[in-house]
């Protein structure tokens, strides 16, 4: 398993508008070939209420950066959420957990 991390820095007040577009293209992402699950969390700490951290899990790395990336449906997720970072967001992707809860 794979897990896909970004911290999405949202234009401020645009994060209404960024969840509804979010709601629209997240069925875009849950059909692709070894997804797993997603979350999507809003940053709690005070003056970063535009902060959002997406993690997604993947079967393989692959699965992301060659299926979902080369995938219309990844074009379509461009045109719908892209335009709402400042700055655009670095995609990290992290192995299996090394320590458990």
């Amino acid at each position: 398993m794979i897990l896909e991390s970004a911290l999405l820095d949202v234009l401020p007040g645009q994060e209404d508008a960024f969840l509804a577009a979010f709601a629209e293209a997240r069925p875009l992402i849950a059909v692709q070939r070894g997804f797993r699950s997603l979350e999507l969390r809003r940053c709690l700490d005070e003056g970063r209420g535009s902060r959002f951290l997406l993690q997604v899990e993947w079967e393989r790395l692959t699965d992301h950066t060659e299926g979902f990336r080369g995938s219309e449906q990844y074009q379509q997720w461009r045109a719908l959420l892209h335009h709402f970072y400042a700055p655009f967001p670095e995609v990290e992707h992290y192995g299996e957990p090394l320590l458990g809860a």
